[in-house]
């Protein structure tokens, strides 16, 4: 086992299915899809889970090796950077348009790179394997996997065959507690981050002396705060994807998931001195997504009037509404005001997001969000919620066992998060609920009567009868 997640970069033509593709794995609608050749030129990151493990996926930019347009040049240089990332490249070519010159090129340079590739067929809905496959053996990259990327039919198989020789990373890996407080610092570039690291250290060394001007890694170091172990992961600022050129930067967005993926608590600093934008809430959203505690620090608070502090607070909440659980704490790195109030913070989130909770004082809570506010009856029948424990840790997730519980809607769900929330004093966690719904035990059982009850049917069917 490793806590480092192994890399799958799509490459191809343009409008082969790749952002589809990567929609597909990552679960969401991250890469734009339309059909109309060179849409992508940035890489595009995600994180994705399949039967227990977890990876990064990467989409590129369409190649067109033969192109004199100096945007597809740039894209081209874009998918170079990710070859370079990847533990795996999937190389997708077109079932219905066939091999072309442009896949004969592509797959010509892949054979150059020391990198296990796979060749997948998409767009292979509705043909044989042997059909949708024949015209691509001659690419040189072994036996062609067909998949269906829109509709998901070949995808798990696929997954199957390429995930099976790389390193199995649990998506709860993070969960894993020695006793150490993980603590991953993100945010743009230039909002304060390696300032807020030294600042905590106590040092103006390590971070920014070791590694000017670089993103090539997330820096580890060790910090203890009021007897409490902590490691701080100082990653390196995410840009606008457009912005990411150089080479030295081609491993910050990877390496930023992979700290997210091993943090117990993420700081999200933001710059409350420049605009809170698109970027900061993508890379928030990214985080919340992965489950992990959230602490969002608000940096170079000194020197803004109350009216601009107003602004800001304002902004925070306008960009950020899926946040409403997570601690907000202004400060100033570089003088250090706040930063006892931060840290304080990161602690109760560190202490929620590895908080164990027994079935019984779980099972009390719930009973009373359901003596407080019912579920809805569905078709003349109460949702009964009967009892609920703990499923995890970092995040929280508690499962909800129950009859009909497919039919809960979803304020309901929320609801009973909050309550469960409030109820555990949890900070900063996004809690996760599992709802399972048991089997009726007596569904396929005959109601066998009892000869008192066969004697009683007995003397009321002769009575109607008589009548």
């Amino acid at each position: 086992m490793t806590d480092k997640l192994p890399t799958l970069v799509l490459v191809g033509r343009p409008n082969v299915g790749k952002s589809t593709l990567f929609n597909r794995l990552t679960g969401t609608r991250d890469a734009l899809v339309a059909d109309f050749a060179g849409l992508t030129r940035d890489r595009q990151y995600g994180t994705a889970e399949f039967e227990e493990r977890a990876f990064v996926v990467v989409d590129t930019g369409g190649l067109m090796p033969e192109s004199k347009d100096p945007l597809a040049a740039l894209a081209e240089d874009q998918a170079e950077l990710a070859l370079t990332e990847a533990d795996h490249v999937l190389f997708l070519v077109d079932a219905q348009s066939g091999s072309l010159p442009a896949d004969v090129s592509i797959a010509r340079h892949l054979r150059k790179l020391n990198k296990p590739v796979t060749l997948v067929v998409n767009k292979a809905e509705g043909r044989p394997h042997e059909l949708a496959a024949a015209d691509f053996h001659s690419l040189g990259l072994g036996e062609p996997l067909t998949i269906s990327a829109e509709h998901g039919k070949g995808v798990e198989s696929m997954l199957r065959t390429v995930l099976a020789d790389l390193p199995v990373v649990a998506p709860d890996a993070g969960e894993m507690d020695d006793g150490t407080a993980r603590v991953a610092i993100v945010g743009r570039p230039n909002v304060g981050k390696s300032t807020l690291v030294n600042r905590l250290l106590g040092e103006e060394r390590l971070l920014a002396a070791d590694v000017p001007g670089t993103t090539r890694d997330a820096i580890a170091v060790p910090f203890e705060y009021e007897g409490q172990a902590f490691t701080l992961i100082d990653t390196a600022g995410v840009r606008r994807r457009a912005k990411v050129w150089e080479a030295v930067e081609k491993f910050s967005i990877v390496k930023t998931l992979q700290a997210i993926e091993r943090a117990h608590v993420v700081i999200a600093v933001v710059d409350a001195q420049n605009d809170i934008g698109e970027q900061d809430a993508r890379l928030l959203g990214l985080v919340a997504q992965r489950g992990r505690a959230i602490v969002l620090a608000v940096n170079k608070w000194d020197g803004l009037s109350p009216e601009e502090r107003e602004q800001v607070k304002y902004r925070v909440k306008l960009k950020f509404p899926f946040l409403d659980y997570a601690p907000v704490r202004f400060i100033a790195a570089k003088h250090g005001s706040g930063l006892r109030e931060l840290m304080d913070s990161v602690q109760a989130a560190y202490a929620s997001t590895m908080r164990e909770l027994s079935t019984g004082e779980v099972t009390r809570a719930l009973e009373q969000a359901v003596e407080a506010h019912q579920p809805p009856a569905v078709l003349g029948r109460r949702i009964k919620l009967r009892y609920a424990h703990q499923g995890g840790k970092n995040p929280p997730r508690i499962v909800v066992h129950g009859n009909q519980t497919d039919k809960l809607p979803a304020s309901y769900k929320r609801y009973l998060s909050n309550q469960f929330r409030e109820a555990f004093k949890l900070v900063g966690v996004p809690l996760l609920l599992t709802f399972k719904t048991g089997d009726n035990p007596f569904k396929d059982r005959k109601n066998e009567l009892t000869p008192r009850q066969i004697k009683k049917k007995r003397r009321l069917m002769a009575r109607v009868k008589s009548r």
